[in-house]
């Protein structure tokens, strides 16, 4: 099978973009959630045009084999693993800028362009791109697409939702579907578009995107707060939202947090803290912004609260924010990610809870949050050759996600749901919901061929 699929493949791909090698194929198999289960692909098919990619989804609906579309393989949550015998799709080889077009403020991209390159080539134009990861460096906005990404200035400027305006999408069988648009308005039927977003190569595979644009801002400037608990810095959130400001970033980093990123880069952030509150503006005034919200912050009982002084600053206490997931990952040998979004209001709530689960299950979890949106991500710190260490890291990861649904949230803000989270997806959607979207699949993939047993 693996022979007559190879050479039925490279009738349309280049001997280059079929690749067989075991050793080569074996690094596919996974993303950055390396715990979850992946098995061995049969192929790895880099493609470069769209005919490529229309011609591997004919292929594998002929053979019925499935296939797992990836990008840069930096997420979190399994979504892009290898399934056992299927195609993995790259799209990296996709990696063009098609347009820049400053005045509609919109951008056409392939799949396969990083995040932060696309950023860089906006900018240039005097636009931004506000969609920012903190794996901006590698990840490409395909992934970003597939897993309805984040990032930290979400609280100012939204999620990649709200940037894609339009997509080409090679479905199951190899036909090409246009969503979308290019134009500012448009509500010509049912929004295909962002049914796609956030759909993890479920429903099928994006070939080219329409993302819109914004002018781009005046350099933001960043405070750092000291809270001596949880609780102070999650009334100084409340407090800085209630008040009508409206931050470009409102980051929240606990004490296990700081102490793991200045052990990795000696930042030297204030290791008696609780929790540190990074608020940053790039408004007109961002000094008189700042001033008010450290204001607000000093009266929600923070013991410390320093503004940068010009933009260097800031950026500096933004790459300690940045760098705080691959921090946490050097605590252990393995980590588990989570990414559970709950009201502001009970931020605070979130994260001594945490505290409490980490104390009962005798683990280190540190939490970062994007304060703003309430989308945390407490990292569960363990051993993976310890069997007993790795049962308990499970255990209180589902007890963090059994939490955050209880206080009012969301099993994922930003990850996605990949392999990690299918059993709680169906909890937080109900019989129903769950009915309803895998019927949604049954029609864009009838045969389930693509990204099977991802999601539900």
């Amino acid at each position: 099978m693996h022979d007559e699929l190879t050479a039925a493949l490279r009738e349309a791909l280049p001997p280059e973009a079929v690749l067989v090698d075991p050793d080569v194929t074996a690094s596919y198999a996974h993303d950055m959630a390396s715990f979850s289960e992946a098995g061995t692909p049969a192929v790895v098919v880099l493609p470069r045009t769209v005919e490529q990619v229309r011609h591997v989804m004919r292929t594998a609906t002929a053979l019925r084999v499935p296939v797992v579309p990836q990008g840069a393989r930096t997420g979190l949550s399994g979504g892009a693993n290898a399934v056992e015998g299927c195609i993995v799709l790259s799209t990296a080889k996709m990696d063009r800028i098609l347009e820049i077009d400053p005045v509609d403020r919109i951008a056409v991209v392939e799949p396969g362009v990083v995040n932060a390159v696309l950023s860089r080539a906006v900018a240039e134009r005097g636009l931004s791109y506000p969609p920012d990861p903190s794996s901006w460096e590698m990840c490409t906005i395909g992934g970003n697409i597939g897993t309805g990404a984040g990032g930290l200035c979400c609280v100012k400027y939204g999620v990649t939702a709200e940037y894609v305006l339009g997509l080409d999408v090679v479905l199951a069988d190899g036909r090409l579907l246009r969503t979308g648009r290019r134009t500012a308005k448009g509500v010509a039927g049912y929004d295909l578009t962002r049914l796609f977003v956030g759909s993890e190569g479920t429903l099928g595979v994006v070939v080219r995107a329409v993302v819109a644009l914004k002018p781009a801002p005046p350099r933001q400037l960043a405070l750092a707060a000291e809270f001596p608990s949880t609780a102070a810095a999650g009334a100084a959130v409340c407090s800085i939202m209630e008040s009508g400001h409206v931050p470009s970033l409102l980051e929240l980093m606990d004490a296990t947090t700081v102490r793991a990123v200045n052990a990795m880069a000696n930042m030297g952030l204030p290791e008696t803290t609780e929790a540190l509150l990074l608020a940053a503006f790039d408004t007109p005034d961002p000094a008189a912004d700042l001033a008010a919200v450290g204001a607000l912050c000093t009266a929600a009982g923070a013991t410390e609260v320093v503004p940068a002084e010009d933009a260097a600053e800031s950026e500096l206490l933004l790459q300690a924010r940045r760098m705080s997931l691959t921090a946490l990952e050097r605590v252990s040998t393995a980590t588990m990610i989570d990414d559970v979004c709950v009201p502001r209001g009970r931020l605070a709530d979130m994260l001594e809870g945490v505290a409490g689960i980490a104390e009962a299950y005798g683990l280190t979890i540190g939490v970062c949050a994007h304060a703003g949106d309430g989308n945390t991500h407490p990292v569960v710190c363990f051993d993976a050759r310890d069997p007993e260490e790795s049962r308990r890291a499970r255990e209180s990861f589902d007890a963090i996600m059994a939490l955050g649904l209880e206080l009012g949230g969301t099993i994922t803000g930003e990850h996605g749901v990949g392999l990690l989270k299918k059993e709680w997806l169906a909890r937080e959607l109900g019989p129903t919901g769950l009915e309803l979207q895998r019927g949604l699949k049954a029609v864009f993939d009838p045969l389930g061929l693509l990204n099977p047993g991802k999601l539900f």
